[in-house]
């Protein structure tokens, strides 16, 4: 009898470890499971509100930042921003179970200077295929283009060095807009 005994509490105890790595196993295999220190996350519902953000000071597993076990039924997007890569992932929850339903990657443009010279470039590989770009000196537009290409945008604009002070470029592309201030 004592060995029946046992021989159950063992298979109960095995049961439920089991089943506590499934669940965890679910979410981390199907969503980036490493998040890199400097990492920014946000998760937002289907209407966009954004429901969690935060910025990732250490390594870490994205169960551990977020526990999705608790969200009610629906669509969410989980976004992973770490330098100029945007890893999005949309995913569903039905009676706290996750899937993924699409992964895409998109990279933000880069914008660097040097002396007069200004340089904005982005990687366009599956994502959009065109950027436009607004150039504002102290608050005033003066210059505005769409450039469009197939892998690599670029585009090298030398501003004029009589006029110093703080610039602004404001770049539109894959459907969202950054900003970025600088000066020369």
């Amino acid at each position: 009898m004592k060995k029946l005994i046992r021989n159950t509490m063992v298979l109960v105890v095995m049961l439920v470890t089991h089943l506590g790595f499934a669940k965890d196993t679910n979410s981390n295999l199907l969503l980036t499971n490493h998040i890199k220190k400097g990492s920014h996350i946000a998760i937002s519902n289907a209407s966009g509100k954004i429901i969690f953000t935060e910025n990732v000071n250490t390594n870490a597993s994205i169960s551990e930042l977020f526990d999705f076990t608790q969200l009610r039924d629906g669509l969410y997007a989980v976004e992973i921003t770490k330098g100029f890569e945007i890893k999005i992932n949309t995913i569903a929850i039905k009676n706290h179970k996750l899937n993924v339903t699409t992964k895409k990657t998109i990279f933000k443009p880069v914008l660097r200077t040097k002396d007069t010279k200004v340089f904005i470039s982005k990687l366009a590989l599956a994502d959009a295929k065109t950027m436009k770009i607004e150039l504002y000196f102290e608050g005033d537009l003066f210059y505005s283009e769409t450039v469009k290409g197939n892998t690599i945008l670029n585009r090298v604009y030398q501003l004029d060095k009589r006029y110093a002070g703080d610039y602004k470029a404001i770049i539109t592309a894959n459907g969202r807009t950054y900003t970025e201030h600088f000066r020369i």
